[in-house]
């Protein structure tokens, strides 16, 4: 079990994470708006138009979901679950915390999901 020193040090790595994102999220969307407010004068500038706005897609998809990852785990940290795998119900080691401070599961499980996803 993490003691609450061990939590409160990952409380504020995942608030500073979640203050991160958001402010990405900010940026990528107003340079998403600015995008759409540009008029392509040409055929190169409407390909790099579609090419930023998809790649800005994706960037907003993969931080939303970073993002939603790091509210579950604070909602955790709040409910006392914060640190158990979702699988399996067993503690996720420290040092897996330590990397992925967002982990739902701990690494055996992480491994058994993937195998059954490829």
């Amino acid at each position: 079990m993490l003691t609450e020193d061990e939590l409160a040090y990952f409380k504020n790595e995942l608030e500073e994470m979640k203050k991160q994102i958001e402010s990405n999220l900010d940026s990528t969307s107003f340079e998403m708006n600015s995008l759409r407010d540009n008029e392509p004068k040409d055929e190169g500038d409407h390909a790099t138009m579609q090419r930023r706005q998809t790649i800005g897609n994706s960037i907003l998809l993969k931080q939303s979901e970073k993002l939603e990852a790091i509210e579950r785990s604070l909602k955790r940290i709040e409910n006392d679950t914060y640190g158990i795998c979702e699988a399996c119900e067993e503690e996720i080691n420290i040092e897996r915390l330590k990397v992925k401070v967002f982990a739902d599961y701990c690494i055996s499980c992480r491994e058994a999901i993937e195998k059954e996803n490829s």
